[in-house]
């Protein structure tokens, strides 16, 4: 095989990789799910976690497809930094698919992040963005 011959198969498999490296996310992705409790999503390790303001502090839900789940599993804290504040609470069991941070305040854009640690002992950690 030629020089030529061997640079045209790398070219030509380097753009099938190219190729497939663009349009295979598009039909793989299950982007990010739409807000249940009118909060901010994120989904790490194909759990879904909302954040939710709440007058006194914020809850954290917990899904799974759309389901409920069970958040007795996981404790931890949620830090909160609203531009040179920062505050931190515990997150505690609130029931159900609930975790309640009390005492934070989450304004519109404070940086939010919950590290949470599971009934397994592994940690999660999740960041938001206030809205």
């Amino acid at each position: 095989m030629t020089v030529k011959n061997k640079l045209s198969k790398t070219i030509a498999a380097a753009a099938v990789l190219a190729a497939s490296a663009i349009f295979a996310p598009a039909a793989l992705a299950h982007g990010t799910p739409d807000p249940m409790y009118g909060g901010v999503v994120q989904t790490v390790n194909h759990v879904v976690f909302e954040l939710v303001a709440t007058p006194d502090g914020a809850l954290v839900y917990t899904l799974d497809h759309d389901e409920p789940v069970d958040a007795s599993r996981y404790d931890g804290k949620l830090t909160v930094l609203n531009g040179a504040d920062k505050s931190e609470a515990p997150l505690k069991h609130a029931g159900g698919n609930k975790l309640e941070a009390k005492g934070v305040k989450l304004l519109p854009g404070a940086k939010v992040v919950a590290v949470l640690n599971t009934s397994s002992k592994k940690t999660i950690t999740v960041r938001f963005t206030a809205k």
